[in-house]
């Protein structure tokens, strides 16, 4: 087997600009840490917008489309700065409004809520009632841990979900990632809490990068052919891997939550990134210019 080509590591992203007309950007990891945008990142967003390219957020927040846009305001990206955010929240809630899908048909209306408070937007003005009690749920909706219980082990969790187990309640996850650096930090996400509850029989759907549907509004805001777009962020599995799936270009932002593990060396980047399947365009140490 052949040794792959060290990926091309520009400077910045007007290396590359040239070859797409639009962009999908990721959020946590790339533009924010979750309490400040990364140097460089939002004049990055003005660099491209001066350049005429077309720009859609895409994040695995699990909270509607027009929250995640007002709080992207408080980081320095005004909506003048994109052409439309997408997440996995706005995703999950339509589904779980319209149930259209066979799996959230059958849902029934109480849920067990995992989450912070700032994630219930989920059921705004839904026919939904929130249940503390497994037993009484139709369902659970995993937006991940909350601060109160702690955000970095599956520990205090485990109860629940070991109680939603016996119940057979189906899961939905609205955020596919397990980790996430907060403010230097690492913490886990809806993912690991998703994963652990499939690895113990649980019926997960999972709604999010890597899985295709929640690029289809993306793609109808940018309204660029597929072979014009970079999908940029800092997620392997999620964004890299997503990107792969519906088959557009890729950037690894490598300073998000590979930054312990490759740093900014492309040689290790090309390996971490060759051993999962996956083949960027090119890897960035920070989303700039």
């Amino acid at each position: 087997m052949s040794t792959p080509a060290t990926l091309a590591m520009p400077g910045g992203l007007a290396a590359v600009a040239d070859q797409y007309d639009g962009y999908i950007i990721d959020l946590w990891g790339t533009v924010h840490d979750g309490i400040r945008p990364y140097e460089g990142a939002v004049e990055c967003l003005q660099a491209l917008r001066r350049a005429g390219k077309r720009v859609v957020m895409l994040s695995n927040a699990p909270r509607p489309a027009s929250v995640v846009t007002e709080q992207l305001k408080a980081f320095g990206v005004t909506p003048d700065l994109h052409d439309g955010v997408m997440t996995s929240g706005q995703e999950t809630y339509t589904r779980l409004r319209d149930r259209t899908d066979p799996w959230f048909a059958r849902l029934g209306r109480t849920v067990l809520h995992m989450g912070g408070a700032n994630d219930l937007g989920l059921y705004d003005a839904l026919d939904i009632e929130q249940v503390r009690n497994p037993a009484q749920a139709g369902f659970i909706m995993n937006a991940g841990p909350d601060i109160d219980r702690g955000v970095e082990s599956l520990d205090p969790y485990l109860p629940e979900l070991e109680a939603s187990l016996r119940h057979k309640l189906p899961m939905i996850c609205a955020n596919p990632d397990r980790v996430v650096i907060k403010g230097g930090r690492r913490q886990i996400c809806a993912g690991a809490l998703a994963a652990f509850y499939e690895e113990q029989g649980g019926d997960v759907c999972w709604i999010g990068k890597p899985y295709p549907s929640v690029y289809e509004p993306v793609f109808s805001m940018l309204d660029v052919p597929r072979e014009r777009i970079l999908a940029i962020g800092d997620a392997l599995e999620t964004d890299i891997r997503g990107a792969a799936g519906v088959g557009v270009d890729s950037a690894w932002i490598l300073g998000g939550i590979h930054r312990e593990m490759v740093g900014n060396d492309a040689a290790l980047a090309t390996e971490e990134a060759s051993a999962v399947g996956l083949r960027p365009v090119a890897a960035l140490p920070r989303l700039v210019w």
